[in-house]
């Protein structure tokens, strides 16, 4: 009998440790997704900024790339965009059982403005899924404006999908959700003339033509990758091309595309930097903070901030933005 308490016991002291292991792993994996990180700040410990990552990525999806979490405006972020990134377009699950496009993305002459979806056919009631898993941000309604009944789903890849003219939403907003989960029901709703789902595209709020990306017909992706350009080169890459490349935080830290023939030391050399780093905390700014509000939260000077992290007291503070405090 105390044989098998003592196995008992050593049960459940195992499993803080698998849980700890677990999310080390997550985060490891999440790190290839950590925001664009100025020159400066290289000498980041990448072991705390894989428990930051950690902590926070358990609750929003993309949320090393995405400064706010609201369910309010559907494209205001204030954010600089990466200079690329590569956008993860496998495990797409096709909106809707139909595969007709009505209207494509582009210039509509009949309205005299631009159409920043693709108009695919479904009938009220059809069932409309999520293209990827993420998290449900908006839930809202427009009335007889715009999209009427509409959904915002933002995903882990960096992309943000958008869903409208349903006839009834069937999810809430903060709610996880899969690749092809159901959220909608086809509708009518808003400023349309038939009933058809507009589904968008959106990185950091920077319309994406859908096109460029999925084949709706064959409902399957164009590419395994899409690489985003904010130079306006994107372009679609398979995993080879994909892998070839320096992670998305690497791509963006070295101020954009590199395809000399020194790229492969530049990132051994990021790498090694990460690997050589010393042990520091790091802080990720939140809205509303101050140096002031930041130095008593951590226990330090604005003074020591400012040293450590090579600004002055007039920096203006990015929300996102990492500081080291020690």
């Amino acid at each position: 009998m105390h044989f098998l308490k003592n196995i008992a016991k050593k049960r459940i002291l195992m499993l803080p440790i698998l849980g700890a292991l677990a999310l080390s792993s997550f985060a490891q994996d999440q790190l290839a997704s950590v925001p664009p990180i100025d020159k400066r700040m290289r000498s980041i410990d990448s072991v705390s900024i894989i428990k930051l990552v950690a902590i926070e990525t358990m609750g929003e999806p993309a949320v090393a790339l995405y400064p706010t979490w609201d369910n309010k405006y559907t494209t205001n972020y204030g954010v600089e965009m990466p200079k690329e990134y590569k956008i993860d377009l496998r495990g797409f699950h096709n909106p809707c059982e139909n595969n007709r496009v009505t209207s494509s993305y582009g210039y509509r002459r009949s309205f005299r403005k631009n159409h920043y979806g693709t108009d695919i056919k479904v009938y009220v009631g059809d069932t409309i899924r999520s293209a990827f898993s993420g998290k449900i941000r908006i839930v809202a309604n427009q009335g007889k404006k715009g999209y009427g009944k509409y959904i915002v789903i933002r995903h882990h890849n960096g992309l943000e999908t958008v869903y409208g003219h349903l006839s009834k939403q069937l999810v809430k907003e903060d709610q996880d959700v899969k690749a092809g989960e159901p959220i909608g029901l086809g509708g009518n709703t808003g400023k349309s003339t038939g009933s058809h789902l507009h589904f968008e595209t959106r990185f950091l709020g920077k319309f994406i033509d859908p096109e460029k990306m999925f084949d709706f017909k064959a409902q399957d992706i164009l590419a395994d990758y899409y690489l985003f350009s904010s130079a306006g080169r994107s372009r679609l890459i398979t995993s080879e091309e994909a892998n070839a490349l320096p992670s998305n935080d690497i791509l963006a830290s070295m101020g954009g595309p590199t395809y000399a023939a020194d790229k492969e030391a530049q990132s051994k050399k990021f790498q090694e930097e990460r690997r050589d780093a010393i042990r520091t905390n790091v802080h990720k700014v939140k809205s509303g903070e101050t140096l002031s509000s930041i130095a008593v939260k951590r226990g330090t000077t604005v003074a020591k901030l400012c040293k450590l992290n090579n600004i002055s007291t007039k920096t203006i503070l990015r929300v996102g933005q990492i500081l080291k405090y020690s």
